[in-house]
Protein backbone atom coordinates (compact mmCIF):
# COMPACT_ATOMS: atom_id res chain seq x y z
CA UNK A 1 0.00 0.00 0.00
CA UNK A 2 0.98 3.58 -0.70
CA UNK A 3 0.87 4.47 3.24
CA UNK A 4 3.27 1.62 3.91
CA UNK A 5 6.37 3.10 1.85
CA UNK A 6 8.93 3.80 3.67
CA UNK A 7 10.84 7.08 3.39
CA UNK A 8 13.79 6.27 3.63
CA UNK A 9 13.38 4.49 0.10
CA UNK A 10 13.87 7.76 -1.18
CA UNK A 11 16.65 9.69 0.25
CA UNK A 12 20.20 10.45 -1.82
CA UNK A 13 23.34 12.15 -0.97
CA UNK A 14 22.99 16.08 -2.31
CA UNK A 15 26.65 17.64 -1.72
CA UNK A 16 26.14 21.08 -0.29
CA UNK A 17 28.12 22.11 -3.16
CA UNK A 18 25.08 21.16 -5.66
CA UNK A 19 22.87 23.39 -3.87
CA UNK A 20 22.39 26.52 -5.63
CA UNK A 21 21.81 29.49 -2.90
CA UNK A 22 21.81 31.92 -5.68
CA UNK A 23 20.48 31.99 -8.91
CA UNK A 24 21.68 32.62 -12.67
CA UNK A 25 22.32 35.77 -13.59
CA UNK A 26 20.22 34.99 -16.52
CA UNK A 27 16.98 32.87 -15.24
CA UNK A 28 16.26 30.67 -18.40
CA UNK A 29 20.05 29.87 -19.03
CA UNK A 30 20.21 27.11 -16.35
CA UNK A 31 20.16 23.75 -17.38
CA UNK A 32 16.86 21.36 -18.28
CA UNK A 33 16.60 17.80 -18.00
CA UNK A 34 14.47 16.14 -20.67
CA UNK A 35 13.18 12.86 -19.65
CA UNK A 36 10.99 11.59 -22.56
CA UNK A 37 8.14 9.80 -22.45
CA UNK A 38 10.05 6.18 -22.71
CA UNK A 39 12.68 7.40 -20.35
CA UNK A 40 15.52 8.62 -21.76
CA UNK A 41 17.29 11.42 -20.92
CA UNK A 42 18.94 14.54 -22.24
CA UNK A 43 20.47 17.87 -20.91
CA UNK A 44 19.45 21.44 -22.57
CA UNK A 45 19.02 24.86 -21.49
CA UNK A 46 16.25 26.08 -20.01
CA UNK A 47 15.47 28.63 -22.51
CA UNK A 48 15.35 25.52 -25.44
CA UNK A 49 12.21 24.28 -23.42
CA UNK A 50 9.63 26.35 -25.57
CA UNK A 51 11.01 23.95 -28.27
CA UNK A 52 10.79 20.73 -26.33
CA UNK A 53 7.12 21.25 -25.29
CA UNK A 54 4.89 18.62 -27.61
CA UNK A 55 3.10 20.63 -29.81
CA UNK A 56 -0.64 19.71 -28.54
CA UNK A 57 0.61 20.99 -24.79
CA UNK A 58 -1.01 23.64 -23.06
CA UNK A 59 0.91 24.88 -20.26
CA UNK A 60 -0.39 25.73 -16.81
CA UNK A 61 1.43 27.77 -14.48
CA UNK A 62 0.76 29.25 -10.35
CA UNK A 63 0.79 33.00 -10.54
CA UNK A 64 0.87 33.22 -6.99
CA UNK A 65 2.80 35.81 -5.13
CA UNK A 66 5.72 35.36 -2.65
CA UNK A 67 4.61 37.68 0.29
CA UNK A 68 7.02 39.66 2.45
CA UNK A 69 5.68 37.23 5.71
CA UNK A 70 9.30 37.76 7.81
CA UNK A 71 8.13 40.60 10.39
CA UNK A 72 10.98 41.44 12.87
CA UNK A 73 9.82 42.98 16.41
CA UNK A 74 11.73 44.51 19.26
CA UNK A 75 10.86 44.01 22.40
CA UNK A 76 10.89 47.48 24.12
CA UNK A 77 14.27 47.17 26.50
CA UNK A 78 15.53 49.54 29.31
CA UNK A 79 15.99 52.69 29.39
CA UNK A 80 14.54 53.07 25.69
CA UNK A 81 17.41 50.63 24.30
CA UNK A 82 16.03 47.97 22.22
CA UNK A 83 14.93 44.38 23.35
CA UNK A 84 15.01 40.74 21.79
CA UNK A 85 14.61 40.37 18.89
CA UNK A 86 10.70 38.52 18.06
CA UNK A 87 10.26 36.98 14.68
CA UNK A 88 7.20 36.62 13.22
CA UNK A 89 6.68 34.36 10.76
CA UNK A 90 2.93 34.97 8.95
CA UNK A 91 1.98 31.68 7.40
CA UNK A 92 -1.70 32.16 6.25
CA UNK A 93 -4.50 34.16 6.91
CA UNK A 94 -6.98 33.52 9.96
CA UNK A 95 -9.65 36.40 10.53
CA UNK A 96 -10.65 37.53 7.46
CA UNK A 97 -9.85 33.92 6.42
CA UNK A 98 -9.75 35.32 2.26
CA UNK A 99 -6.27 36.32 0.91
CA UNK A 100 -8.13 39.45 -0.44
CA UNK A 101 -9.72 40.57 1.91
CA UNK A 102 -6.68 40.66 4.75
CA UNK A 103 -4.36 41.78 2.62
CA UNK A 104 -7.01 44.56 1.95
CA UNK A 105 -7.51 45.42 6.23
CA UNK A 106 -7.18 48.72 7.20
CA UNK A 107 -5.93 49.68 10.83
CA UNK A 108 -9.09 49.98 12.87
CA UNK A 109 -10.10 46.45 12.05
CA UNK A 110 -6.87 45.13 11.99
CA UNK A 111 -6.43 41.56 10.58
CA UNK A 112 -5.03 38.29 12.36
CA UNK A 113 -2.75 35.22 10.87
CA UNK A 114 -1.70 31.96 12.22
CA UNK A 115 2.04 32.71 12.34
CA UNK A 116 4.81 31.15 13.60
CA UNK A 117 7.21 32.95 16.23
CA UNK A 118 10.87 32.55 16.53
CA UNK A 119 12.06 33.36 20.21
CA UNK A 120 8.48 32.73 20.98
CA UNK A 121 9.60 32.02 24.47
CA UNK A 122 10.84 35.54 25.36
CA UNK A 123 7.18 37.05 24.22
CA UNK A 124 4.88 36.95 27.37
CA UNK A 125 1.24 39.11 26.74
CA UNK A 126 2.89 42.36 26.15
CA UNK A 127 2.52 43.78 22.78
CA UNK A 128 5.24 44.21 19.92
CA UNK A 129 5.52 47.67 17.98
CA UNK A 130 7.28 47.72 15.23
CA UNK A 131 7.44 51.22 13.02
CA UNK A 132 7.69 51.05 9.32
CA UNK A 133 7.49 53.71 6.41
CA UNK A 134 3.97 53.29 4.18
CA UNK A 135 4.24 56.20 0.67
CA UNK A 136 6.23 58.62 2.76
CA UNK A 137 4.35 58.31 6.17
CA UNK A 138 5.36 56.29 9.24
CA UNK A 139 3.39 53.88 10.15
CA UNK A 140 2.89 51.97 14.40
CA UNK A 141 2.01 48.29 13.63
CA UNK A 142 1.12 46.45 16.59
CA UNK A 143 1.19 42.57 17.04
CA UNK A 144 -0.51 41.12 19.97
CA UNK A 145 -0.47 36.88 19.99
CA UNK A 146 -4.25 36.14 20.72
CA UNK A 147 -4.16 32.35 20.65
CA UNK A 148 -2.68 28.88 19.25
CA UNK A 149 -3.22 27.18 16.00
CA UNK A 150 -0.96 23.59 16.57
CA UNK A 151 2.77 24.81 17.09
CA UNK A 152 1.96 28.08 15.99
CA UNK A 153 0.46 31.45 16.88
CA UNK A 154 -2.41 33.05 16.24
CA UNK A 155 -1.35 36.96 15.83
CA UNK A 156 -3.50 39.93 15.82
CA UNK A 157 -2.67 43.12 13.74
CA UNK A 158 -3.93 46.71 14.10
CA UNK A 159 -1.78 49.68 13.03
CA UNK A 160 -1.90 53.36 12.97
CA UNK A 161 -2.92 55.34 10.83
CA UNK A 162 -5.57 53.47 10.29
CA UNK A 163 -5.99 54.24 5.98
CA UNK A 164 -2.90 51.99 4.79
CA UNK A 165 -3.92 48.25 4.27
CA UNK A 166 -2.29 45.08 5.77
CA UNK A 167 -0.68 44.49 1.95
CA UNK A 168 0.92 47.91 2.39
CA UNK A 169 2.46 47.20 5.50
CA UNK A 170 4.28 44.07 5.02
CA UNK A 171 5.34 45.10 1.52
CA UNK A 172 7.17 47.83 3.56
CA UNK A 173 7.99 46.16 6.77
CA UNK A 174 9.01 42.80 5.93
CA UNK A 175 11.32 40.19 4.45
CA UNK A 176 10.61 37.70 1.39
CA UNK A 177 11.06 34.35 3.66
CA UNK A 178 13.76 32.09 1.46
CA UNK A 179 13.84 28.53 2.11
CA UNK A 180 15.55 27.80 5.15
CA UNK A 181 17.97 24.92 3.38
CA UNK A 182 19.42 28.05 1.64
CA UNK A 183 21.16 28.66 5.03
CA UNK A 184 21.24 32.43 3.89
CA UNK A 185 19.92 35.71 5.50
CA UNK A 186 17.77 37.12 3.14
CA UNK A 187 19.35 39.43 0.50
CA UNK A 188 17.86 42.63 -1.63
CA UNK A 189 18.60 40.74 -4.76
CA UNK A 190 16.05 38.06 -3.08
CA UNK A 191 12.71 40.20 -3.60
CA UNK A 192 13.16 40.19 -7.28
CA UNK A 193 14.90 36.86 -7.86
CA UNK A 194 12.27 34.78 -5.27
CA UNK A 195 8.95 35.91 -7.92
CA UNK A 196 8.31 34.25 -10.98
CA UNK A 197 7.63 37.21 -13.55
CA UNK A 198 4.31 36.00 -13.76
CA UNK A 199 3.33 36.18 -10.26
CA UNK A 200 0.94 39.10 -9.29
CA UNK A 201 -1.75 36.45 -6.56
CA UNK A 202 -0.65 37.86 -3.45
CA UNK A 203 -0.19 34.61 -1.28
CA UNK A 204 2.40 32.80 -0.90
CA UNK A 205 5.35 32.20 1.63
CA UNK A 206 7.36 30.44 -0.44
CA UNK A 207 7.77 30.49 -4.50
CA UNK A 208 6.72 27.77 -7.06
CA UNK A 209 10.15 27.18 -8.00
CA UNK A 210 9.89 25.74 -11.14
CA UNK A 211 8.71 28.86 -12.03
CA UNK A 212 11.71 31.01 -11.62
CA UNK A 213 13.57 29.89 -15.02
CA UNK A 214 10.90 31.84 -17.05
CA UNK A 215 11.67 34.79 -18.68
CA UNK A 216 9.95 37.09 -21.37
CA UNK A 217 11.25 35.76 -23.85
CA UNK A 218 10.98 32.33 -23.03
CA UNK A 219 6.62 32.64 -22.66
CA UNK A 220 7.17 34.64 -26.05
CA UNK A 221 8.43 31.87 -27.45
CA UNK A 222 5.68 29.57 -26.24
CA UNK A 223 3.31 32.12 -27.74
CA UNK A 224 4.80 31.73 -31.06
CA UNK A 225 4.61 28.71 -31.32
CA UNK A 226 0.78 28.57 -30.13
CA UNK A 227 1.17 26.57 -27.05
CA UNK A 228 -1.75 28.39 -24.89
CA UNK A 229 -0.10 29.11 -21.49
CA UNK A 230 -2.64 29.12 -18.21
CA UNK A 231 -3.05 30.19 -14.93
CA UNK A 232 -4.25 28.91 -11.71
CA UNK A 233 -3.48 29.63 -7.97
CA UNK A 234 -1.97 27.77 -5.15
CA UNK A 235 -0.82 29.88 -2.27
CA UNK A 236 1.98 27.66 -0.89
CA UNK A 237 2.76 27.36 2.59
CA UNK A 238 5.20 26.88 5.25
CA UNK A 239 4.59 23.47 4.97
CA UNK A 240 6.33 22.65 1.62
CA UNK A 241 9.74 22.66 3.47
CA UNK A 242 8.66 20.36 6.15
CA UNK A 243 10.66 16.92 6.01
CA UNK A 244 8.70 13.51 6.39
CA UNK A 245 9.78 12.69 9.81
CA UNK A 246 7.85 9.49 10.06
CA UNK A 247 9.25 6.25 9.15
CA UNK A 248 6.23 5.33 6.87
CA UNK A 249 4.22 8.06 4.48
CA UNK A 250 1.17 6.71 6.12
CA UNK A 251 2.25 8.74 9.41
CA UNK A 252 2.81 12.12 7.59
CA UNK A 253 0.31 14.33 7.62
CA UNK A 254 -0.40 16.92 4.78
CA UNK A 255 -0.31 20.55 5.64
CA UNK A 256 -3.57 22.49 3.78
CA UNK A 257 -3.11 24.94 0.61
CA UNK A 258 -5.26 27.80 -0.63
CA UNK A 259 -6.37 26.73 -4.25
CA UNK A 260 -8.30 29.34 -6.64
CA UNK A 261 -9.30 28.31 -10.31
CA UNK A 262 -11.01 29.99 -13.00
CA UNK A 263 -13.96 28.47 -14.69
CA UNK A 264 -12.47 28.73 -18.86
CA UNK A 265 -9.86 26.63 -17.03
CA UNK A 266 -11.92 24.22 -15.90
CA UNK A 267 -13.95 23.98 -19.24
CA UNK A 268 -10.71 23.71 -21.19
CA UNK A 269 -9.99 20.68 -19.21
CA UNK A 270 -13.19 19.31 -19.36
CA UNK A 271 -12.77 19.49 -23.21
CA UNK A 272 -9.49 17.40 -22.91
CA UNK A 273 -8.19 18.44 -25.91
CA UNK A 274 -4.93 18.99 -25.10
CA UNK A 275 -1.69 17.60 -23.50
CA UNK A 276 -1.23 19.28 -19.84
CA UNK A 277 2.01 20.67 -18.89
CA UNK A 278 1.82 21.74 -15.57
CA UNK A 279 4.73 24.09 -14.10
CA UNK A 280 5.59 23.03 -10.17
CA UNK A 281 4.87 20.71 -8.36
CA UNK A 282 2.37 22.89 -6.99
CA UNK A 283 0.64 23.47 -9.90
CA UNK A 284 0.31 19.39 -10.46
CA UNK A 285 -1.41 19.21 -6.92
CA UNK A 286 -3.82 21.89 -8.14
CA UNK A 287 -4.78 19.98 -10.93
CA UNK A 288 -4.67 16.88 -9.87
CA UNK A 289 -6.91 18.04 -6.71
CA UNK A 290 -9.71 19.67 -9.21
CA UNK A 291 -10.40 15.99 -10.70
CA UNK A 292 -11.14 15.03 -7.21
CA UNK A 293 -12.89 17.61 -6.14
CA UNK A 294 -15.18 16.68 -8.80
CA UNK A 295 -15.32 13.46 -7.83
CA UNK A 296 -16.10 14.43 -3.90
CA UNK A 297 -19.30 16.37 -5.80
CA UNK A 298 -20.09 12.85 -7.65
CA UNK A 299 -20.20 11.50 -4.56
CA UNK A 300 -22.97 14.26 -3.11
CA UNK A 301 -19.71 15.88 -1.16
CA UNK A 302 -18.99 19.67 -0.74
CA UNK A 303 -15.94 20.61 -2.74
CA UNK A 304 -14.50 22.19 0.16
CA UNK A 305 -10.87 20.05 0.34
CA UNK A 306 -9.38 17.26 -0.82
CA UNK A 307 -8.64 14.88 1.90
CA UNK A 308 -4.63 13.73 1.83
CA UNK A 309 -6.01 9.87 1.27
CA UNK A 310 -8.84 10.70 -0.66
CA UNK A 311 -7.39 9.23 -4.36
CA UNK A 312 -6.58 6.53 -2.48
CA UNK A 313 -9.78 5.60 -0.97
CA UNK A 314 -11.60 2.00 -2.21
CA UNK A 315 -14.83 4.18 -2.82
CA UNK A 316 -13.44 6.84 -5.11
CA UNK A 317 -15.41 6.94 -7.99
CA UNK A 318 -13.50 5.97 -11.30
CA UNK A 319 -14.84 9.14 -13.48
CA UNK A 320 -12.79 10.40 -16.64
CA UNK A 321 -11.56 13.73 -16.34
CA UNK A 322 -13.98 15.42 -18.81
CA UNK A 323 -16.85 13.99 -16.17
CA UNK A 324 -15.42 14.87 -13.41
CA UNK A 325 -14.81 18.43 -14.74
CA UNK A 326 -18.33 18.51 -15.72
CA UNK A 327 -19.02 18.44 -11.93
CA UNK A 328 -17.32 21.17 -11.09
CA UNK A 329 -18.52 23.18 -14.30
CA UNK A 330 -22.51 22.41 -12.66
CA UNK A 331 -21.27 23.43 -9.01
CA UNK A 332 -20.10 27.03 -10.20
CA UNK A 333 -23.19 27.09 -12.29
CA UNK A 334 -25.29 26.71 -8.74
CA UNK A 335 -24.20 28.80 -6.74
CA UNK A 336 -23.23 31.82 -9.45
CA UNK A 337 -19.53 31.19 -9.52
CA UNK A 338 -16.75 32.31 -11.65
CA UNK A 339 -13.71 30.57 -9.75
CA UNK A 340 -13.49 27.69 -7.62
CA UNK A 341 -12.19 28.49 -4.62
CA UNK A 342 -10.82 25.26 -2.06
CA UNK A 343 -7.88 23.31 -0.38
CA UNK A 344 -6.05 20.77 -0.63
CA UNK A 345 -3.88 18.30 1.31
CA UNK A 346 -3.28 15.77 -1.42
CA UNK A 347 -0.31 13.70 -1.29
CA UNK A 348 0.66 12.16 -4.55
CA UNK A 349 3.50 9.33 -4.25
CA UNK A 350 3.79 6.14 -5.82
CA UNK A 351 0.30 4.10 -6.13
CA UNK A 352 -0.74 7.24 -7.13
CA UNK A 353 -2.91 7.39 -10.54
CA UNK A 354 -2.25 10.89 -12.38
CA UNK A 355 -5.51 11.82 -14.18
CA UNK A 356 -4.69 15.44 -15.73
CA UNK A 357 -1.13 16.15 -15.54
CA UNK A 358 0.64 14.38 -18.85
CA UNK A 359 4.10 16.14 -18.35
CA UNK A 360 5.80 18.94 -15.82
CA UNK A 361 8.51 21.52 -15.45
CA UNK A 362 10.17 20.60 -11.80
CA UNK A 363 13.43 21.49 -9.90
CA UNK A 364 15.34 18.79 -8.04
CA UNK A 365 14.01 18.01 -4.47
CA UNK A 366 14.82 17.66 -1.39
CA UNK A 367 16.05 13.73 -0.29
CA UNK A 368 13.14 12.05 1.43
CA UNK A 369 10.36 14.77 0.85
CA UNK A 370 6.84 14.32 -0.23
CA UNK A 371 8.04 16.46 -3.79
CA UNK A 372 10.39 13.75 -4.55
CA UNK A 373 7.53 11.38 -3.78
CA UNK A 374 5.25 13.01 -6.39
CA UNK A 375 7.85 12.64 -8.92
CA UNK A 376 8.64 9.03 -8.35
CA UNK A 377 5.31 8.94 -8.34
CA UNK A 378 5.28 10.38 -11.88
CA UNK A 379 8.11 8.34 -13.60
CA UNK A 380 7.00 5.14 -12.15
CA UNK A 381 9.49 5.26 -9.96
CA UNK A 382 12.60 6.32 -12.17
CA UNK A 383 13.53 8.91 -10.02
CA UNK A 384 16.77 7.95 -8.70
CA UNK A 385 18.25 6.94 -12.41
CA UNK A 386 17.17 10.78 -13.25
CA UNK A 387 18.44 12.14 -10.03
CA UNK A 388 22.21 9.92 -10.46
CA UNK A 389 22.00 11.60 -13.61
CA UNK A 390 21.71 15.08 -12.79
CA UNK A 391 24.37 14.64 -10.00
CA UNK A 392 27.06 13.39 -12.70
CA UNK A 393 25.99 15.99 -14.80
CA UNK A 394 26.51 18.84 -12.48
CA UNK A 395 23.24 20.23 -12.06
CA UNK A 396 22.43 22.71 -9.58
CA UNK A 397 19.68 21.45 -7.03
CA UNK A 398 16.80 23.08 -4.78
CA UNK A 399 15.16 26.21 -5.45
CA UNK A 400 17.74 28.34 -7.48
CA UNK A 401 18.85 25.42 -9.11
CA UNK A 402 18.27 23.75 -12.57
CA UNK A 403 15.16 22.34 -13.65
CA UNK A 404 13.70 19.44 -15.72
CA UNK A 405 11.43 18.68 -18.17
CA UNK A 406 9.15 15.32 -17.26
CA UNK A 407 6.75 13.64 -20.05
CA UNK A 408 4.80 10.62 -19.72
Amino acid sequence: MTQDIRIEEYNYELPDSRIARFPLAERDMCQLLLRRPDGSLSTHLFKELPSLLPADSMLVYNNTKVINARLRFHKEGVGGQAGALIEVFCLEPHAPRDYARNFECEGAGGCSWVCFVGNSKRWKDTPLYLDVMVAGRTVRLKAERTGRQGNASIVSFTWTPEDVTFSQIIEAAGEIPIPPYLNRSSEKSDESDYQTVYSHIEGSVAAPTAGLHFTPRVLEAIDELGIPRRELTLHVGAGTFQPVKSDTIGEHEMHSEFISVGRGLIAELASATRRVVAVGTTSVRTLESLYHLGCMLAQGLQPDEVPQWYPYSDSHPDLSVSEAMGHLLAYLDATGSDRLIASTRIIIAPGYRYRVVKGMVTNFHQPQSTLLLLVSAFTGGDWKRMYDYALREGYRFLSYGDGSLLLS
